[in-house]
């Protein structure tokens, strides 16, 4: 009888344990592609036209950056500035299509982030429409935790990668 009992305590534990796997993400977003030739911060090569332009658009707007508060995908003070000068080119430089990247910090589910830079990116495509620039050549994406640009686990860090960063594309 008691091994009997033994191995059905053993089976439920298996059983338990089992159903507590990590189960893999559906699908991550896609890594950055492979170049050969030098490449900006933005991962288009400086010999492209987009390239090119990605770099100008660096130089002569305020930042490329905009950033947010935990949990918020409001835009500030601080981000209309931003987006103000980043508008103010984009008027300027009609040939210009971007992409806004979302992200969130490593607080909460993979979903959740997913979402809120999501949200976070269409905030800045809205803001940035609503200043002349066609929506038609934005386009969003959201990487929500999967592309941190600061690595700790600190609000520091975690400041940082609460962003949408635009880049130029052609």
């Amino acid at each position: 009888m008691a091994k009997m009992t033994t191995s059905l305590v053993l089976g439920l534990a298996l059983v338990a344990t089992a159903g507590c796997a990590k189960k893999r993400p559906a699908e991550l977003p896609p890594a950055p592609t492979e170049n050969t030739t030098p490449v900006t911060d933005g991962g288009e090569s400086s010999d492209t036209l987009a390239g090119r332009l990605n770099e100008q658009f660096k130089r002569e707007v305020t930042s490329d950056t905009i950033h947010f508060a935990l949990d918020q995908y409001d835009i500030d003070s601080e981000a209309r500035g931003i987006l103000d000068s980043q508008a103010a080119w984009l008027v300027a430089h009609a040939e210009a299509r971007i992409t806004i990247e979302g992200h969130a910090d490593e607080r909460g589910t993979r979903e959740y982030n997913l979402g809120l830079g999501d949200r976070r990116a269409n905030a800045a495509k809205n803001y940035l429409a609503a200043r002349g620039v066609s929506p038609t050549r934005i386009t969003t994406i959201s990487y929500g935790k999967e592309r941190p640009i600061a690595l700790g686990s600190d609000e520091a860090s975690w400041a940082q990668n609460r962003r949408a960063v635009t880049i130029v594309i052609n």
